[in-house]
């Protein structure tokens, strides 16, 4: 596995990550301990080092299981978690005060078994806590070698400014892939200009970009996704051309169309670090394949020309989730 530095910050990690959320939450019944456990160190066994988590996750299920699984080989691998819930429920609010932050913290040590966090994301801003008593909190948990690096997620760009000031910022994780761009027109400008890293959540557009769903697929009654207006019928239907497109490709190299999408967003930039997740280790296996797949500049451009014609239809979130991005 090719390794990659998040930005100039000095964190180098598998240039492809696994995002751990769907093992335990947003996407139907979770995984048992053990299929989890086993998932996670196969991951590990093929190569992957960065692990993706958060308290809301579960809650705290999901960090008890990355926890558990990577005890074993705790110092070969990167663990990035989140803080900035109200009591760990994403329906109770923001919460990203000082004496949160601490308690999360070292609540979040105990689950993943660890004496430090590598990474630690502010989950989503806070309207009413100022980013710069957030990353000076961090900055003092860094003091204290409870957390190494510091992370922002679906941050604005003045946001990660002001808090890059205080304390450097690491990494921002925002929602990026072929169909969902928004990052490109001021955040990856900005991460290049401060020396930060960029990791995609959902770069396979929560399974869409895989080919996988149609017009026609049924998710289980506790799926995200019946939430998210992009996985209407109607916008699925309408979104088919952006697969196609991609399919294409993929069958022209002899790629799958995860692998494909994965590919592209590895192209963008040296530092940006992808984190699909899957519940499946033969999913595992076809995204860790992409870090060898080189698209041609042919390829590359036949991509960009397709993906300018297509307009993608429906909004990423529910109207009550929105409202909590790109502040």
């Amino acid at each position: 596995m090719q390794q990659r530095e998040l930005g100039r910050s000095g964190l180098h990690v598998s240039a492809l990550g696994l995002g751990c959320m769907g093992l335990s939450h947003a996407y139907g019944t979770p995984v048992t301990t053990d299929e989890g456990v086993a998932l996670i160190r196969g991951a590990f066994e093929r190569g992957v080092t960065f692990y993706d988590t958060a308290e809301v996750y579960g809650p705290f299920t999901n960090e008890e299981l990355v926890g558990q699984a990577l005890e074993p080989i705790r110092d070969q691998v990167v663990i990035a978690t989140k803080f900035g819930f109200t009591a760990g429920a994403m329906d109770q609010g923001v919460d990203s005060r000082p004496e949160n932050i601490r308690a999360v913290t070292d609540a979040s040590l105990k689950r993943l078994r660890t004496d430090r966090i590598d990474l630690l994301y502010q989950h989503r801003v806070d309207p009413n806590v100022p980013i710069e008593d957030v990353a000076g909190t961090v900055a003092e948990l860094i003091a204290a070698g409870k957390v190494k690096h510091f992370g922002l997620s679906e941050a604005g760009p003045d946001t990660i400014r002001r808090a890059n000031a205080v304390q450097p910022v690491t990494a921002v994780q925002s929602e990026y892939s072929m169909w969902w761009r928004e990052p490109e027109l001021a955040v990856l400008p900005l991460c290049e200009e401060l020396g930060i890293g960029f990791v995609p959540f959902s770069p396979l557009g929560r399974g869409y970009l895989t080919g996988a769903i149609d017009a026609a697929t049924e998710f289980g009654k506790d799926d995200f996704r019946n939430r998210v207006p992009r996985f209407s019928a109607e916008n699925r239907r309408a979104n088919q051309g952006l697969i196609d497109a991609i399919g294409g490709i993929a069958e022209g190299i002899g790629a799958t169309q995860a692998q494909v999408a994965l590919a592209w967003l590895l192209a963008r930039k040296p530092w940006i670090v992808p984190i699909p997740g899957t519940t499946k280790l033969h999913r595992v296996e076809e995204n860790v394949a992409a870090t060898s797949l080189v698209l041609d500049a042919a390829a590359l451009a036949e991509l960009d020309a397709a993906l300018a014609r297509i307009s993608v239809q429906g909004e990423r979130y529910p109207a009550d989730l929105q409202s909590r991005v790109a502040r």
